[in-house]
Order: structure tokens, then C-alpha cells, then sequence
């Protein structure tokens, strides 16, 4: 019997907008569209199928979406690739009027649509994986990230009922990852190398709440320390109200764990908190702010604000000018308020000009370049551990322990010996700007 022609395997290039959480979806996908026999490739004009995993966070980030779906549609009309598919947060909220609005996409899909993407683009008779690629495919994740460093969402969805925020709307609910997932996860990541995770969620202070009734992300750490390979467990997103404090006990404890934090207290003024239904008052934050850094004294704290709300006027920005100013983060970033159909907030309108907000912007981060600046110059000839990750030119440039990827801060390493990206090295500061920093490896 002659033996049967297999069709060549599709060429997939996948495109990841918006935050981390989706570049967490996006390996996962990617991982069960190649465990399937795709072929995946980074250049989209070399591609039989282009996936868009849509961002519908804020305006800027959804126009970027819309513009990317237009893009791939483009390139389907003239014939360099054959089918789009979009997924993710937009589509997830948006599919009827996406659907009305761009004609030429092959197929919507929301944010959790692994087994029926992978069904788009795999024929039937070929599929190999189960019905659950979430969960029976974490080891087969391929890493966009460099190899040292990855992200692990301990949880989906969230139930803060914060005003300006549609996530809940496009994500649902929250839901706890297992820890015993979430471990299995971690232990894969080390066997590829993988020396920093970063463990991200809508608010990962919640976590475990949904499992055991209580706030259970300390037991978490406790069992991710244990993980060999790891070196470095970075913690983003950790929502103010209600902060669990066994967590500093558990980040103090044990040195895996850096002192650093993402706490995004998003505004200063009571009274807009309240709008914002955030259920933390000024003096609450400040609160918890001082018991973090007393436990913790070295501790990165790093901070996102919302400026441009509706009920936020004159006075009640300059509370968070003097906020700002008092707190001194040591890493900070502003968006501007936009409208989100469907938000508590959305009634309230958008009282602020976008010139104001663009004002109160350059504003608040004129006032975090002099606190960086100040911060930075207490490093001159201080020794800080750095993982690095890039060569360029004869210099090294890596992140200190107080710098999450993308976000965050770089320093530049003068090194006579040859350093490898991944590696950690002591350097010695030197130099400083209002951000970044100059050193010798020592």
C-alpha cells in the first residue's frame, strides 16, 4: 500500500498584546499548537495562519488591538497569509461588534479558548491533546521570554470591585491555580533553565481565597522557595486592601524571595478612593506602606497610579503630588484615566480634559525622576546583585533586584571577563542617571 503525503505542517505566527497575563496565554497556546505539529514562526509575513491575542484593558491598548486585527486582515487580502484568528481580552468583550465592524477574520475567540483555536487550525484527525490545555499542557509552554526569567499566573480572573476596571468583565471571577499546579509549573520552568519567576495575577494577594477561605499566598511562597533552579521569585500585582501580612514575614525569611513588590495603590485622595471602590483610605495605604518597609527594610516598592479620574479635582491631585512626594517609591508608573463600557465608573463620565491629564502625568513623573535620581545617587559605590541579560558594544546590561523586566530599570556592566546572559553577578555602582546605572562587575 503506497504510503499516505501528510500535508505540510501550518505555519502559526502568534501575536501577544497587552500585559504578562497574556504572554502567560500565549506560550501556553503556542505549547499546544506545536505539540500538535504546528510549525510556529516569529515573522508574520511567513505565515499560513496569524493568531492576534488581543489586549481591551484601556483605550490606547485597545486601539493597538483593533490596528493589529486591520494589519493581519491586510495581509490576508493580498494573499501573503491564508487565515486570522483573534483571541483574548478584546475579542472576549467585543466578538458582535469586532464581528459587524471587520469582515476577513476567520474566527473570534475569548480568553480562554485554547482547545477551540488549536481546533481551528488543527484538523480533526490530527489533534493530540486533551480537552483542558491549561492544565495538561504547562510543561510544554514555550517561553517568549529570555530563558532565565518567566512568568507564572497563580490565578484567573478577579473580584475587586474597583470602579475604572473592566477586567472582571472580560476575565470573570477569581480563580485560584492549585499550589501543587503551580509548583509543577515552577519545577518545569527550572529544568529549562529558568533562574527568575515572576509571579503575576489580577491581585495575587486574593489568592487562595477561592480554595481554602483564606488568603493562603505566604504557604504558596513557602512551597516555591523549595523549587531548586529558582533563584529569584519576584511578586507583581498585589492589591493594598486587605493586604495579607504573613506574606513580609515569608518575603523576610527567605532570600529566593526579593525584596521587591509591586503594589499598585493607583491614588492617594480618600475621597477618590472611595469613588474608585477600592476599599483602602489614604491613611490605610500609608499604614501599610510603613509596616512593609519596617519589616522589610531594603524592600523595591513599586507603585501604578490612575491620574485624570472623574472626581479627582484640583485638590485632590494635589494630595497625590504630596503623596508621592512623601512616599518616595522607589519605582513608579502613571496612566491616565479612559471610559470602559460597562465599569461602575463609566456614569461619572470624563470630567478631565486629556490636556489635564496629560499634565498631571508629566507632572507626577517629574516628581519620580528626582525621587529615582535621589535614590540612585545613594548607590554610587554600593555593591547590588544583577542578572544579566544582554550584551551589546562590549558593555553587559542587566537588572538589579529592584527591577521587574519591561518595566523597570537597567544597569550597565563594565566587565573584563566575559559575562552570559542569565548569569548573576556582584557590581559595583558607579555611575547613575535618574533611572539607570553604571557599574564594574566585580
Amino acid at each position: 500500500m503506497p504510503e499516505l503525503k501528510r500535508n505540510p505542517p501550518k505555519r502559526v505566527s502568534l501575536i501577544t498584546l497587552g500585559c504578562e497575563k497574556n504572554t502567560v496565554d500565549s506560550e501556553v497556546l503556542m505549547g499546544g499548537l506545536r505539540h500538535n505539529g504546528v510549525r510556529l514562526v516569529n515573522d508574520a509575513a511567513n505565515s499560513d495562519i496569524i493568531i492576534l491575542n488581543t489586549c481591551g484593558f484601556i483605550e490606547s491598548a485597545k486601539r493597538e488591538s483593533i490596528n493589529s486585527i486591520l494589519e493581519a486582515v491586510e495581509m490576508k487580502k493580498s494573499g501573503s497569509v491564508k487565515e486570522v484568528y483573534v483571541a483574548g481580552c478584546l475579542s472576549e468583550r467585543y466578538r458582535a461588534e469586532l464581528e459587524a465592524e471587520i469582515t476577513g477574520v476567520d474566527g473570534y475567540f475569548g480568553t480562554e479558548d485554547f482547545e477551540r483555536i488549536i481546533k481551528s487550525v488543527v484538523p480533526e484527525a490530527e489533534m493530540k491533546t486533551g480537552a483542558d490545555l491549561r492544565y495538561e499542557l504547562l510543561g510544554e509552554r514555550v517561553l517568549t521570554t529570555p530563558k532565565f526569567y518567566s512568568y507564572i499566573k497563580i490565578s484567573e480572573g478577579c473580584d475587586n470591585p474597583c470602579s475604572f476596571c473592566a477586567i472582571p468583565i472580560m476575565r470573570g471571577g477569581h480563580r485560584s491555580k492549585s499550589p501543587e499546579e503551580i509548583a509543577f509549573e515552577a519545577m518545569m520552568l527550572a529544568g529549562q533553565g529558568v533562574k527568575e519567576i515572576i509571579l503575576i495575577a489580577q491581585d495575587l494577594t486574593y489568592y487562595g481565597l477561592d480554595l481554602t477561605d483564606e488568603r493562603t499566598l505566604a504557604d504558596l511562597l513557602r512551597r516555591l522557595v523549595k523549587v531548586n533552579g529558582i533563584e529569584w521569585i519576584r511578586l507583581m500585582y498585589a492589591y493594598p486592601a486587605k493586604f495579607p501580612l504573613d506574606v513580609l514575614d515569608v518575603m523576610a525569611s527567605e532570600e529566593k524571595i526579593i525584596p521587591y513588590l509591586d503594589i499598585p495603590v493607583q491614588h492617594a485622595s480618600t475621597e477618590v478612593l472611595k469613588s474608585m471602590r477600592r476599599g483602602i483610605t489614604r491613611r490605610g495605604t500609608e499604614e501599610l506602606i510603613e509596616k512593609i518597609r519596617s519589616k522589610i527594610p531594603n524592600i523595591a516598592l513599586r507603585t501604578t497610579l490612575i491620574t485624570g479620574y472623574p472626581t479627582e479635582g484640583e485638590r485632590e491631585f494635589e494630595e497625590l503630588e504630596e503623596f508621592v512626594t512623601e512616599m518616595k517609591f522607589d519605582r513608579l508608573g502613571v496612566f491616565t484615566y479612559s471610559v470602559e463600557d460597562g465599569t461602575t465608573a463609566e456614569p461619572l463620565g470624563d470630567a478631565v480634559s486629556e490636556e489635564e491629564k496629560r499634565r498631571r502625568h508629566a507632572r507626577l513623573m517629574d516628581i519620580q525622576r528626582e525621587i529615582s535620581f535621589e535614590k540612585n545617587l545613594a548607590k554610587i559605590g554600593k555593591h547590588v546583585r544583577t542578572l544579566i541579560e544582554r550584551e551589546e558594544d562590549g558593555i553587559y546590561y542587566g537588572r538589579t533586584e529592584a527591577d521587574a523586566p519591561e518595566v523597570d530599570n537597567e544597569i550597565a556592566v563594565h566587565s573584563k571577563k566575559q559575562l552570559d546572559a542569565g548569569m548573576f553577578v556582584n557590581v559595583m555602582v558607579r555611575e547613575v542617571d535618574e533611572f539607570d546605572l553604571v557599574g564594574d562587575a566585580i
